[in-house]
């Protein structure tokens, strides 16, 4: 599992860097940016806090992904996480904030 961040997307405001358990995101020239993506934890934090989108997570084929990837768009209490599978079609699955813990 990793995640990949897109540099030009990227407006440097460090939040992805602050929540990222591992500490594994760093800030170079302003620009967020994962030293070793293979010791990603997968907890996606940076991509829930990453308001421009800038950063995708890998959904790889060890947990049936196969390639495709997961980005998030807040709107106020909902989560709509975005998925963009290799053949470019998306699935979109809304999960209200304040629900989250219940499952």
């Amino acid at each position: 599992m990793s995640i990949r961040i897109d540099q030009k997307k990227c407006v440097g405001c460090r939040k992805c860097s602050e929540v990222c358990p591992g500490t594994l995101i760093v800030m170079e020239d302003k620009k967020a940016v994962m030293k070793y993506p293979k010791n990603c934890w997968g907890c996606v934090s940076c991509v829930k806090e990453c308001k421009a989108g800038a950063i995708d997570f890998f959904l790889g084929a060890d947990i049936g992904g196969n390639g495709s990837i997961m980005n998030v768009k807040s709107e106020g209490d909902i989560l709509h996480w975005i998925i963009t599978k290799t053949d470019g079609s998306t699935s979109v699955i809304d999960v209200d904030r304040r629900d989250s813990n219940k499952y």
